[in-house]
């Protein structure tokens, strides 16, 4: 579902009217008629879709994400993918305070980047890459990932942020990130490694051993790279069980 598809972020429409509106074959901006609707509402809707014309053709996804209800921003994801920085981390701990980050992926773009720690994974390296992103995509990022990085690192990732972890729940898929690949048919090429090893091979990579950071760096990649396919199924999901097209029945 493309924001265009979208009336929710309208003052007084809630799911019901919208779906009304579906219903009735508006499906779109552009099929929009205010006689549709009572007087008042029609000119709500009518000032949100100007205004999100403009805002849509500037790329602002912060405007759609903060004019949709929480539950529904998962909503921005289609029309933003592209310009969107799917990221994963690796630590020490759990404890950001006591912890290190390891390593850091970004799949952006279709391209994979790795910053390590001791070596590029600076400050200065993490907004310039995150700078370039309109949305973030993680799982479970807003309470491990970004505060994890933002206290290491002094580094401020206030950005409309995509967090998978709630849009999976909203689909009752529940656990960590590899039982939901595996739950949605998401291989992985080393799926015998866990958080915990990823702690395990930093340390070994401390002591000096060989191939355990490029196991590493391998792993968390590849956490990078499967989000985007995770955030493709489960908004698509979300999108056949929200959306309704009269033209598609």
């Amino acid at each position: 579902m493309r924001v265009e598809n979208s009336f929710i972020g309208v003052r007084g429409v809630g799911e019901q009217t919208e779906r009304t509106l579906w219903e009735s074959g508006i499906t779109h901006w552009d099929d929009f008629e205010p006689s549709t609707v009572g007087q008042k509402t029609g000119e709500r809707i009518e000032t949100f879709i100007d205004e999100g014309r403009g805002r849509l053709a500037d790329d602002d996804v912060a405007y759609f994400d903060e004019q949709f209800p929480s539950g529904e921003r998962w909503r921005v994801y289609e029309t933003f993918a592209e310009r969107a920085c799917f990221f994963d981390i690796e630590t020490t701990g759990l404890d950001q305070q006591r912890n290190q980050v390891t390593t850091v992926s970004f799949h952006q773009g279709g391209d994979t980047e790795t910053l390590v720690a001791g070596d590029d994974l600076t400050a200065e390296a993490l907004s310039a890459t995150v700078g370039d992103a309109d949305l973030l995509v993680t799982f479970n990022g807003k309470r491990f990932d970004v505060p994890f990085l933002e206290a290491n690192f002094d580094v401020d990732l206030d950005l409309p942020h995509l967090d998978l972890l709630y849009t999976c729940k909203q689909l009752g898929l529940s656990g960590g990130l590899k039982q939901i690949e595996q739950d949605i048919g998401i291989e992985r090429d080393r799926p015998d490694i866990s958080g915990q090893d990823a702690v395990r091979l930093w340390k070994e990579h401390e002591r000096g051993e060989d191939g355990s950071l490029e196991t590493l760096i391998s792993y968390n990649r590849e956490d990078a790279v499967n989000l985007r396919t995770l955030a493709d199924r489960v908004t698509t999901r979300l999108d056949e069980r929200v959306f309704v097209d009269p033209a598609s029945q």
